[in-house]
């Protein structure tokens, strides 16, 4: 049999980290949702991004859409190697850096 104070223990820190796991299950719950209504409002009332037309992506800048690009270690190259593009990851399209990807200004 288990001594009464360590039941006693072992009770009180069972309740205190449940607590601790229901406020953080709970604030996470109510941040989210917060976040989600915030984001329906800005994305009702605002213009949509003007670099993107309200995409959320635009043409790779780096690679200029071909994924890859020409790269060579030395200063004055003998060979260059095409390299998938750091930018886009060979997608040939990035994320808007205006709107971050929302479709929207977020103001001017």
């Amino acid at each position: 049999m288990i001594p009464k104070p360590l039941r006693i223990l072992a009770t009180g820190t069972a309740l205190c980290l449940g607590g601790v796991a229901a406020l953080n299950i709970t604030s996470s719950i109510a941040i989210g949702a917060f976040r989600y209504a915030n984001d329906l409002k800005m994305r009702k009332n605002a213009l949509p991004c003007g670099v993107c037309r309200g995409k959320g992506f635009y043409i790779c800048k780096l690679c200029q859409g071909n994924a890859t690009i020409k790269w060579s270690p030395l200063y004055d190259p003998i060979a260059i190697n095409p390299c998938l593009c750091p930018t886009c990851d060979g997608n040939r399209v990035q994320r808007c850096l205006n709107c971050l990807g929302k479709g929207y200004s977020y103001g001017s």
